[in-house]
């Protein structure tokens, strides 16, 4: 269960993140109750990941859901550039991600 909440506070921080780009800088009210919402929720479920996966592992895999999920929302609702180069780094990420689960007992 654990490495599902794991996965849900991953999800959690693509969605407050996109938010925050939407927010227009804390100008529009509804992206604002999103991060309010989500960022909270995506902390409580990595801590409560953290119970039963070790720091390192939980902090890395939250990040890398994070930071590739934010990749590929960047490259489909705000035309973030695509090259050969970003996506061989996306891929590395996603291939630590699933090393981390598989060496993690």
């Amino acid at each position: 269960m654990a490495w599902l909440y794991l996965l849900l506070a991953g999800l959690l921080e693509v969605v407050w993140t996109t938010a925050l780009k939407y927010s227009d800088g804390f100008a529009r009210m509804t992206p604002v109750v999103i991060i309010l919402v989500c960022a909270p929720a995506s902390l409580y479920w990595l801590s409560v990941a953290m119970k039963s996966i070790p720091l390192g592992t939980s902090y890395a895999v939250w990040t890398g859901i994070g930071s590739t999920g934010a990749a590929v929302v960047g490259v489909i609702f705000f035309n973030d550039p695509v090259n050969l180069g970003r996506l061989f780094s996306i891929v590395l990420v996603v291939l630590g991600i699933i090393g981390l689960k598989v060496f993690t007992k």
